[in-house]
């Protein structure tokens, strides 16, 4: 792996040390642009066709192959109904993701160096999702262990990459540059999922078995997502923070830690964004990752159903993320996202009626879908950038990637409890409605602006 490792100049007395890359002129912020565009470009094939399409239904039935007379695997000897192992999988690696976030982005903000660590965390990750090749039979522990890292190695990749947004844009351009990033990153989606759907729909031209197919899918997002990481860790630079040691990094880290814990209870505003975005964003990371198993489950829909509506939802969120990208210049970035929420949840009250074996239905629920996902999660992270201290931004953006990913461990344990104790996927679905409207309420009573302002940063005319 090669990385550009230019060190940057130590920064003059009395100058913050992020002042250098808001003074970096127009060429060299875009060539920092684009590169970090490329990282959305290389993980969210993992998101879409690992976590979205392929690996619940296929972890589900090797669960299935493995269970006893009625219905249970017992990792550990925990009797776990095997249609709700994928959905508490899921759950446990953000709990992981939870423990090592906040040390990432602590040390990452004491050394100044946040490429190694995003190098470290994008290919254990990409490691981990090509391994799934090995699942089958019934090796659902295998499925689990390797789910549960490569999430929990996102969530932290995240953390380090969306930390990157306040030091390569201008704060009037970050609805526009995270927009652009979601919307790269739908598009990889959109391409591996054309090259999935044939592969899969033509195994038996390709002389393959079904689950020989999952499985290249599977192992060729974690191939994808090591290739493409090359190009923001060439593109991307770090920046010294005066001061800092490389051998104490670890420890200083957890003391930097404790300090932002201090930090941010300075910034109450701040807090209140994070907790209105922890709940609705909740309920949208839990119907990302559940959705294949309710169209499979309990729609009995066809695996290139889904994959099909799966990529109408990566084609349709490229277009929804710049639209709303547009929207937020007239009508403000909150404002916007108070729209998306609603619609999030007309959508799952749609879904809980839903007929089974209705295709159009869930494409039309799929459409929808798709032109709210990636404008509500570009929009909520522009939004965020405005709100974090300078100087803090790997550690707020833990904090920020925790409700994002690693705090998102509770709507998907929702969802596989109401499984385990209803047998219905029907009502695991619409317990979701709760964190759309309370997360509405929450982002509603945030003064934003007002926000913008103590955290010392300027306040953008649209917000």
């Amino acid at each position: 792996m090669t990385a550009n490792t230019a060190e940057p100049t130590e920064p003059a007395d009395g100058q913050h040390p992020e002042d250098d890359a808001h003074r970096a002129g127009p060429a060299e912020r875009r060539r920092e642009q684009r590169g970090w565009y490329f990282y959305d470009f290389a993980c969210s094939v993992y998101s879409t066709s690992v976590l979205t399409v392929f690996l619940g239904p296929y972890l589900t039935s090797v669960a299935k192959a493995a269970a006893d007379a009625e219905g249970y695997v017992h990792p550990l000897g925990i009797p776990v109904r095997a249609g709700s192992l994928f959905a508490y999988a899921v759950s446990l690696s953000l709990v992981v993701a939870v423990c090592a976030m906040p040390l990432a982005g602590a040390a990452a903000d004491r050394t100044g160096r946040k490429k190694p660590l995003l190098a470290v965390c994008a290919y254990l990750g990409s490691a981990a999702t090509t391994g799934m090749f090995f699942l089958e039979g019934d090796r659902y522990l295998l499925g689990a262990f390797l789910l549960i890292v490569a999430n929990a190695s996102l969530a932290v990749s995240m953390a380090l990459y969306n930390a990157y947004l306040p030091q390569i844009a201008e704060p009037d351009e970050r609805d526009a540059v995270s927009s652009r990033g979601w919307a790269f990153g739908y598009t990889s989606g959109a391409l591996v999922l054309v090259l999935n759907l044939v592969v899969y729909s033509g195994h038996d031209s390709f002389g393959i078995s079904e689950g020989t197919a999952v499985r290249i899918c599977l192992a060729s997002a974690g191939l994808w997502w090591g290739a493409w990481t090359l190009v923001p860790l060439r593109r991307l630079r770090d920046r010294r923070v005066r001061g800092a040691g490389g051998e104490g990094a670890v420890g200083g880290g957890w003391r930097q830690l404790r300090a932002t814990l201090k930090d941010m209870r300075r910034h109450p505003l701040t807090l209140s964004f994070l907790l209105a975005y922890l709940v609705y964003n909740d309920g949208v990371q839990t119907v990302i990752s559940q959705a294949s198993i309710y169209g499979s489950e309990e729609l009995g829909l066809e695996q290139t159903t889904l994959i099909t509506a799966v990529l109408l939802v990566q084609v349709l969120a490229v277009a929804g993320a710049l639209g709303m990208g547009r929207m937020a210049r007239t009508y403000g970035a909150k404002r916007t996202i108070l729209g998306s929420l609603a619609v999030w949840t007309l959508i799952l009250a749609a879904g809980y009626f839903l007929p089974a074996g209705a295709p159009v239905a869930f494409f039309c629920l799929a459409a929808a879908i798709g032109l709210v996902l990636g404008g509500s999660q570009a929009l909520s992270r522009s939004l965020f950038s405005h709100l974090v201290p300078r100087g803090k931004e790997a550690e707020y953006f833990s904090a920020y990637e925790m409700s994002d990913r690693g705090l998102s461990w509770l709507g998907p344990l929702v969802f596989g409890l109401a499984y385990q104790l209803t047998g219905s996927y029907r009502d695991a679905i619409i317990s979701l409605v709760i964190f759309f409207l309370a997360g509405f309420v929450l982002l509603a009573r945030v003064p934003v602006r007002r926000a913008v302002a103590a955290a010392g940063n300027p306040v953008p005319e649209r917000i």
